[in-house]
């Protein structure tokens, strides 16, 4: 269109200066004139030519249509080959004046505006003209008809409109393919700015999600930098965990009310299900459901979403959504930016969980080596103690046997009896405590009758002391379990002892066994100074000990971790009770029936 334009234009402008040139020849020429009508055609086809050049001129300034200007360009081209084919004609008394050449303009016209169409077109079309010329000429000087010269003339026509309409195609062809170019040079230039934007973004975007070795910081900085970059209403970063789906981060609309952070949900029946092969799930308009969480978007009045994968090498492990309230807001260049920011952000997120793992690692590590350290020490002062009394006691009897009376050698063998047992106890724990983190913890199961089993061991720990009362309350009928004697008799012994250790001379520990709901629940209270929450749960583990009162207690601090052990065992549980501000605490041990 611009080029048709500038032919006008410029036509218009050639036609303005053959005004100019035609009245200076119907000037000149006023005297030469046959008879008074070859000059009124001159200065007729002369007015013609001024008003249709202003028309023309004016015509060639509006803003047209295409098609209008196409229809604007022929009338031009037709008004021009009438006014130069009037003007040979008027002109035919001119003998020896070669004014038929001047039927070159519009041949040259029409292949400017048409190419070889043009230059072929117009000079067959003119052929009518150079006949009624050469009548007029023969009949003017007598002279006989000359067929030759119309069909020279006609000739001459086509082979300069040949030449002509092969130019400007030739032009126009390169003229095109140079526009081509130039284009295709803009678009790249477009292109590679573009993704010279897209660079520097994802460099923005990695450099907030590698600002901290912590997932929640790390995504905080990177939803700042992806809401300049990315403008939306909403968006979540969510994380696959096994088979459920985890929202970590939420930002916009509903952030803190649908779906906020911490939400678990399944992967069935949600984008992620289109999204195993690790492509792009793009939803122009969720007005018609297609998802479960949709509805909770769509009530919102969020419309568009944008689900891009996060892939750490070939694998999904959650996806990025970004959310906007109009239907098909997203281009095909912010989805290809999203499916890049996710390949980036799962990076980020695996890098961080490797860190996460390893660090997990480090302090499980550093956690085993205190404790295997508390162990050595444990067990060395536990061992210390029993041993030098034994020692002491076996030397003494051995080296004053004779000087000692029966009651103080019976006291010393009480000693080291008492002592011995202690090493056997403590040497059986760490026994115990290896053989359960083996898998070698062996159990025998039968119908054990637990009432008696909770009566034998009250009263083996009352007459074993005569400070502290130890009462065993069962609630006949009491059902029996399936479990073994020996193991569940040596978590009973360890929850009473460890009652009547840290229970003040003159109180009571009460034993209660009660059937309910399918299992049977022994409470184990004592009136001592409570366990504080923070201690809870670390009495449960290896080694675990607290100091509970005014002073700490000899132990190993693996009772209680046997004892849940084989209470796990018997697919049955070991609880604690205890409130520092009320006296005392309750152990208890849960078994199925």
């Amino acid at each position: 269109m611009d080029e048709r334009r500038a032919i006008e234009r410029w036509t218009a402008w050639i036609r303005a200066g053959a005004v100019v040139f035609a009245f200076l020849q119907v000037v000149v020429l006023r005297d030469e004139y046959p008879n008074r009508r070859y000059e009124a055609a001159a200065w007729i086809t002369l007015v013609v030519l001024a008003v249709g050049a202003a028309v023309f001129f004016w015509l060639s300034r509006r803003p047209l249509s295409e098609r209008t200007l196409r229809w604007v360009g022929f009338a031009a081209l037709v008004f021009d080959t009438a006014i130069v084919s009037a003007f040979v004609l008027t002109y035919s008394f001119e003998l020896g004046t070669p004014v038929s050449q001047a039927l070159i303009i519009p041949l040259a016209e029409a292949a400017l505006r048409y190419g070889l169409r043009g230059g072929i077109a117009l000079p067959l079309a003119l052929a009518p003209v150079y006949i009624v010329f050469e009548l007029q000429r023969s009949r003017r000087f007598d002279t006989p008809y000359d067929v030759d010269h119309v069909t020279f003339s006609v000739g001459v026509g086509l082979i300069a409109g040949l030449f002509i309409g092969w130019l400007v195609e030739r032009l126009r062809g390169q003229t095109e393919l140079a526009e081509r170019r130039a284009h295709e040079a803009e678009e790249l230039r477009d292109e590679l700015g573009r993704r010279a934007d897209i660079l520097d973004a994802t460099n923005r975007c990695a450099r907030a999600l590698s600002s901290s070795l912590q997932i929640e910081l790390s995504f905080a900085a990177f939803i700042r930098e992806l809401r300049g970059l990315l403008p939306f209403d909403r968006t979540a970063i969510l994380l696959l965990e096994d088979s459920h789906l985890r929202v970590f981060a939420t930002a916009g609309a509903g952030a803190d009310t649908v779906f906020p952070p911490g939400t678990v949900m399944s992967v069935a029946g949600s984008a992620m299900t289109e999204m195993e092969s690790g492509q792009v799930v793009y939803r122009e308009d969720m007005s018609e459901r297609r998802f479960d969480e949709e509805h909770e978007f769509v009530a919102l009045g969020l419309r568009s979403r944008v689900l891009a994968p996060l892939l750490s090498g070939p694998g999904v492990i959650g996806a990025i959504s970004l959310v906007r309230r109009e239907p098909s807001a997203f281009t095909a260049a912010e989805i290809e930016l999203l499916s890049l920011l996710g390949r980036l952000a799962g990076s980020a997120v695996q890098n961080i969980r490797a860190y996460e793992a390893e660090r997990t690692t480090a302090e499980e590590l550093r956690r085993l080596s205190a404790l295997r350290a508390d162990f050595v020490s444990l067990v060395s002062h536990e061992l210390r103690s029993p041993m030098a009394s034994v020692i002491g006691s076996a030397r003494t009897l051995e080296l004053r046997w004779r000087e000692l009376t029966p009651d103080q050698r019976e006291s010393f063998l009480s000693l080291i009896s008492h002592e011995t047992s202690r090493l056997a106890g403590l040497i059986g724990d760490v026994l115990d405590t290896s053989r359960i983190d083996a898998g070698t913890f062996s159990y025998s199961f039968e119908d054990v009758d637990l009432a008696e089993l909770i009566r034998d061991s009250a009263a083996a720990a009352e007459q074993s002391q005569d400070e502290v009362a130890v009462r065993a309350v069962v609630r006949e009928p009491l059902p029996r379990v399936r479990g073994d004697r020996d193991r569940l008799r040596q978590v009973l012994v360890n929850l009473i002892d460890n009652a009547v250790k840290y229970s003040r001379p003159g109180e009571e520990v009460e034993v209660e066994a009660v059937g309910t709901d399918g299992r049977l629940q022994v409470h184990v209270r004592d009136r001592g100074p409570g366990i504080s929450h923070e201690h809870q749960g670390v009495i449960f583990e290896k080694f675990g000990r607290v100091q509970i009162g005014d002073a700490a207690k000899p132990g190993t601090g693996l009772g209680l971790f046997i004892a849940r052990s084989i209470a796990e065992a018997h697919g049955g549980s070991l609880a604690l009770s205890s409130h520092p501000e009320q006296a005392g605490a309750t152990f208890t041990l849960s078994l199925p029936l």
